[in-house]
């Protein structure tokens, strides 16, 4: 299944959303991209190993978030904010919106910290931050609906997929896949943070409620078309 966009209506700019997305590509492309893109991730990037053992090590909890580790990661964390973030910005207000999106990338980091505390591999990428816009999104619009592609027989089929149902089934699998690699004799192969992906959706739908800005619902709508 893949997201093309949702079925809310934003009624504000999501300049801050904007803006995160801006400065994920640029730092990608601008540090990332060059020689010197491993200099880079082994100076910011999270390694619970030496967030342990060196307390200025502690400020990788907010860089690693900007950084990325191919341009697929890039993308599709990018695509992702892109469909939900607008949304919760739009309930939140951009500054309570950043607020959010940066506890929640804090979170994340913390649990894949707790669950890997002797790992030295180097964890990037804003999943976790994102996870937790998606579990806000959960919990402020849970009639929602995700338009999906859907590949069946090499044909392209879409589908209005109610968003409980879609970020439901999306929580579980990492949740499985979190479990089976704790499992494991070494639980930090894989290449992804499963743990901070749980992390940050769980501090997302615990926050949501915190961050939103209560404004007037219409009790109804004129008919625009017959305004008389």
């Amino acid at each position: 299944m893949f997201p093309l966009r949702d079925t809310v209506q934003a009624r504000s700019l999501p300049l801050m959303n904007w803006t995160l997305i801006a400065l994920n590509v640029f730092v990608f492309f601008a540090l990332l991209s060059g020689p010197h893109a491993e200099f880079w991730i082994e100076r910011y990037a999270l390694i619970p190993a030496h967030l342990l053992a060196t307390p200025a090590a502690w400020l990788t909890l907010l860089t690693s978030m900007f950084l990325h580790g191919g341009l697929f990661h890039l993308l599709s964390n990018m695509w992702a904010l892109y469909i939900f973030g607008d949304n919760v910005e739009d309930r939140m207000g951009s500054g309570r919106f950043l607020i959010f999106y940066l506890l929640c990338g804090v979170a994340a980091a913390i649990v894949h910290v707790v669950m890997n505390p002797s790992s030295t591999i180097p964890t990037v990428g804003a999943s976790g931050a994102i996870s937790g816009v998606m579990g806000a999104y959960l919990v402020l619009f849970p009639f929602a609906r995700v338009i999906t592609l859907v590949p069946l027989f090499f044909l392209p089929y879409f589908f209005e997929i109610p968003a409980l149902f879609f970020i439901g089934v999306w929580f579980a699998g990492q949740l499985i896949n979190a479990l089976i690699t704790s499992a494991l004799p070494t639980p930090d192969i894989g290449g992804v943070a499963w743990w901070a992906h749980v992390g940050g959706f769980v501090a997302g739908m615990v926050l949501a409620r915190l961050f939103i800005v209560r404004r007037p619902v219409r009790r109804f709508y004129v008919d625009e078309y017959y305004p008389w």
